[in-house]
């Protein structure tokens, strides 16, 4: 009889912590600080499935691969705009200025926001009467240049911090990437490293509690202030292998067809694949994409967009786009893009 309800006990413990009994198995989902850094920026890329890393030829590159501002002979500066589920908004600006012989310097913000929430406690879950805020940021500073006809390089610095309440955590990180294209048709071959820094942790005001170190003893300081250690974690570094062709035809129309492969330190491995299709001389774009292919339990799938272009503003160029990624689960995300180019 005990050893039956000693079975009986690991089972319902092994289903409630997700083990198997046959064989035990353990990924790195969700162990990474900054998440945010995950999230695609910029609708062009997104509806193009986020397969852009040997596409990246405007200020959104800074994300996806640096070595990608190069290619601006112009200035350029992007804001977008991205609605996501549970009232998350994610914010991106991007400058880049060309700087001739020297490379191509660019800046960009990005902020991801969430509103104001309840305060709740065990006793009041339905809220004190007070509200805290939560968001994360991240400021870069992107540089990149032709080494040769055909190759690029660039990085990315930037400063990272997320807040909640009255408690933050803030780290360091890079991303470097490259762009060649090679002889064979024009295929572009890029490579990136995104998210490569430090480890974050939380600290604040939030963490000071009230303890009682020997709470055994009698007669003891019961209140004394207590501060609570969090552990590190790391940021979410990802690997990104790309390629990407162009295709012309009808007097220069462009169809482009990209594909990434995606290595990432907490998922397992996936495909992107997407393209863009330009009309009447670079004024119209349909792009379309599917995202995370061959991922297990994927929740991302099918993205799509538009975007139009026009140079009719004396000498500034510009340029609306719009994107919608679909989700599994949660409610799908739509974004939208505005672009100057000077």
């Amino acid at each position: 009889m005990f050893k039956n309800k000693l079975l009986l006990s690991a089972v319902i413990l092994a289903f409630f912590c997700g083990i198997s009994l046959n064989a035990q198995e353990v990924t790195k989902t969700g162990t990474t600080a900054a998440k945010f850094l995950s999230i695609g920026i910029g609708p062009r890329a997104n509806a193009m499935g986020a397969a852009y890393s040997a596409v990246a030829n405007d200020a959104s590159a800074m994300y996806w691969n640096p070595a990608g501002i190069a290619k601006l002979k112009r200035s350029q500066a992007l804001f977008t705009y991205t609605k996501m589920f549970a009232d998350i908004n994610l914010n991106y600006f991007g400058v880049v200025l060309p700087a001739g012989d020297w490379g191509n310097f660019g800046i960009n913000v990005t902020a991801l926001n969430m509103g104001k929430m309840e305060v709740t406690t065990e006793l009041h879950p339905e809220g004190i009467g007070e509200t805290f805020t939560a968001g994360s940021y991240a400021f870069g500073l992107s540089f990149a240049r032709y080494i040769t006809d055909n190759f690029i390089v660039g990085t990315n610095i930037k400063y990272i911090r997320e807040d909640i309440s009255s408690s933050s955590a803030q780290g360091f990180a890079f991303d470097i990437g490259t762009i060649f294209t090679t002889p064979f048709y024009g295929v572009r071959f890029a490579s990136s490293i995104s998210n490569y820094g430090t480890k974050m942790h939380m600290t604040g005001d939030d963490l000071i509690v009230q303890h009682d170190t020997d709470p055994q003893r009698a007669g003891n300081n019961s209140s004394l202030d207590a501060y609570l250690a969090t552990d590190d974690f790391e940021l979410p570094l990802r690997l990104q292998i790309g390629l990407a062709r162009d295709f012309k035809f009808l007097n220069n129309q462009r169809f482009t067809l990209a594909i990434d492969a995606n290595y990432p330190n907490d998922n397992d491995q996936w495909v992107n694949v997407g393209g863009e299709l330009s009309l009447f001389d670079e004024t119209i774009y349909i792009r379309g994409g599917y995202k995370t292919l061959f991922l297990k339990d994927s929740q991302e799938g099918l993205t799509f967009g538009f975007g139009l272009h026009y140079d009719g503003f004396g000498p500034v160029d510009f340029a609306l786009d719009y994107s919608y990624q679909q989700f599994k689960y949660l409610d799908n995300i739509h974004s939208f893009g505005i672009m100057l180019t000077f």
